[in-house]
């Protein structure tokens, strides 16, 4: 017999509002094989998003600019508090930090070419930084993470930016997966792991427990880099107003705030679904953060500004203009 509407309605039966076909599945799924759900690709909920903001099209109130004539610049410069050396990027999108692991070497080395070519970034992720991605990025941003994988001063010197990441869009908060196939001879050799086990990402630094030794750690890696790098702070989007606030005072030249929709880092369904605020909420109690301190843009009563990203769930060119 079909499984249709009509003949459960026949039978009596109706749905479970709190134990849903997708909850069943997965109950039986953890009994059949017993493991539970790790993985990445983001929340699949329903979830305020940039679809739900338009733009308000220039008229008489506001003239459009003639792009063919007039100027209409695009790049954008990160890391102007402390730095000697800020990024001048030609657009204002950058590609955020996904692990050589998870990606191969070749997907680095075409992430690298690409950013290269539309004068932007990339970002290392976790696990160190490869020869084919610095070799082919004209600017590196090299991440600091919980786990430490692959990090070496030698590597820090080499990035044009280092990003410290207390926490990811997709698990705020928490720790990840890297599961045991993706962890090849070479993966394996970059963060002294054994090969073909699964790995746990940390859910916390181990070199601070706070935003006093956050700012020992960041003045360190200034000295580590002769005080020429930017250096960001990444957090997943959870009580941002008061998480851009505390980074900006720890010394961040860049906060980077990832929404729940981050789709990178394999961790428990539960948490990619229930842990976070989505990105466009975020987007609003940052800038109030910056604002209230005097950084926002660039800067007032003297101080210089502290550049703000936002990641997670960004689409297409429309949602890159709507966060701006």
């Amino acid at each position: 017999m079909t499984d249709s509407s009509d003949d459960r309605a026949r039978l009596g039966l109706r749905e479970s509002a709190t134990f849903d076909r997708a909850t069943i599945a997965a109950i039986q799924r953890a009994a059949d094989t017993g493991i539970y759900d790790i993985r990445g690709w983001g929340a699949k909920r329903p979830l305020p998003h940039f679809d739900d903001l338009l733009f308000l099209g220039a008229s008489m109130s506001r003239y459009p600019l003639e792009g063919y004539r007039e100027r209409c610049a695009t790049d954008v410069v990160l890391g102007t508090r402390y730095a000697k050396h800020p990024l001048h990027l030609d657009i204002p999108v950058t590609i955020a930090g996904m692990s050589f692991g998870a990606l191969s070497g070749p997907a680095k080395e075409a992430l690298g070419r690409g950013a290269s070519e539309v004068g932007t970034s990339t970002t290392t992720g976790d696990g160190g930084m490869t020869p084919e991605e610095r070799g082919q990025s004209k600017y590196l941003v090299y991440q600091y993470l919980p786990s430490r994988y692959g990090m070496n001063p030698d590597d820090l010197r080499k990035a044009d930016a280092i990003e410290v990441v207390l926490g990811q869009g997709a698990k705020p908060g928490g720790g990840g997966m890297l599961l045991g196939q993706k962890i090849s001879e070479r993966v394996a050799g970059m963060r002294t792991l054994p090969e073909g086990i699964d790995q746990r990402s940390a859910c916390r630094h181990p070199d601070w427990t706070g935003p006093d030794d956050l700012t020992i750690k960041i003045n360190e890696l200034r000295e580590i880099t002769d005080w020429e790098k930017p250096i960001y702070v990444k957090v997943g989007a959870t009580r941002t107003y008061y998480d851009v606030k505390l980074a900006v005072h720890a010394g961040a030249d860049v906060v980077v705030v990832d929404g729940m929709q981050g789709g990178t880092a394999a961790t428990q369904e539960v948490f990619i679904e229930h842990v976070g605020i989505p990105t466009l909420a975020a987007i609003p109690q940052a800038v109030q953060a910056l604002q209230e301190l005097g950084v926002h843009r660039t800067g007032t009563t003297g101080r210089k500004g502290v550049q703000l990203i936002v990641s997670g769930g960004i689409r297409n060119g429309a949602d890159v203009a709507k966060a701006l």
